[in-house]
């Protein structure tokens, strides 16, 4: 009987301790794991305040050097293409073109823009072909090695009003009429710029001398400009009538040039819709393979059990 007691009390003891040695493993692993935690909680915030600082840093002094130019900056205008689910406003594309074609064109370029990519925009194939035909673009040679005239076609280039940049220079007392192609996204503004520029000209005032053929701008910078002011109230006659008010103007000929500098924005932005609603389907369609087809595998348990020789006391 003592003998039965003792092995039973030994083996009761060898099981405590066993216990009691995971107990003690288990609280190890987890001030580890917390020490962990602690350590990355106080590595990411470190990094976040660092990440905040620098960038603090950057648009402070983005902001000082912005005070030191000598011109106004564009205000932000409300335009109707700007957001996630906004698309250009095509009749504004229409009748900016109508602008650019009345006015612009006489001093300015689109050298990167071609009458195909009018249609189902702001014009019918048969308007934008009408349009090409308007204009003489050189081709050639010809069978007889010379080189001809020919009307526009829908993959012809909107035309240049100067044969080369000397050209452009002398006619407008020095200065170069810059290719409008993409000047909304070359200049600081983007849009705004644009209009501001368009409609901020100004009587010079007092003290501020400028050059032979300038003007005075504002927006521009060093606030002498060569082009003169050329949007007026009445300054072209919509076709779809329109009151053509210089703001109204310069609104749609801003339009039409940002539309030139991005003709893809509106299938650009049906693409990332389509995009984030296909992306989103699927994110739901996994989320539910790894909630309801998957929980088994989260939810399994692994248990150790000690074999019972193991726990025999030794003699």
């Amino acid at each position: 009987m003592a003998s039965i007691l003792s092995r039973s009390s030994s083996k009761c003891l060898a099981n405590i301790k066993n216990k009691s040695i995971n107990l003690a493993n288990q609280k190890n692993n987890v001030s580890s794991y917390t020490n962990v935690n602690n350590k990355r909680k106080i590595l990411l915030a470190t990094a976040g305040v660092v990440g905040a600082g620098t960038v603090g840093l950057i648009y402070s002094l983005h902001q000082s050097v912005k005070a030191m130019d000598i011109y106004c900056h564009p205000p932000d205008y409300p335009w109707p293409h700007y957001g996630f689910f906004k698309s250009f406003d095509h009749k504004a594309i229409r009748r900016g073109y109508e602008v650019y074609k009345q006015v612009c064109a006489a001093c300015h370029s689109l050298r990167f823009v071609r009458y195909r990519e009018l249609i189902g925009v702001s014009h019918t194939e048969d308007e934008a072909r009408a349009e090409a035909e308007e204009i003489q673009v050189q081709d050639g040679p010809n069978e007889d090695g010379k080189m001809f005239m020919r009307p526009g076609k829908l993959s012809d280039a909107f035309p240049s009003p100067y044969p080369n940049e000397e050209a452009a220079r002398a006619a407008n007392n020095g200065a170069f009429p810059p290719d409008l192609s993409y000047i909304v996204l070359a200049r600081h503004g983007y849009e705004n710029y644009i209009f501001s520029l368009l409609t901020g000209y100004q009587e010079t005032p007092a003290g501020l001398v400028i050059g032979e053929g300038q003007y005075f701008n504002p927006y521009f910078p060093g606030g002498a400009i060569s082009m003169a002011q050329a949007l007026y109230d009445e300054a072209v006659e919509y076709s779809d009538g329109t009151p053509p008010i210089a703001s109204q103007l310069a609104k749609d000929v801003t339009t039409f040039l940002a539309w030139c500098a991005q003709p893809e924005h509106d299938k650009r932005k049906k693409l990332l819709i389509d995009s984030f609603i296909v992306l989103s389907t699927i994110g739901v369609a996994l989320w539910y393979w790894k909630r309801h087809i998957g929980s088994s595998l989260k939810s399994r348990k692994i248990l150790f059990r000690q074999s019972p020789s193991s726990s025999k006391p030794k003699n």
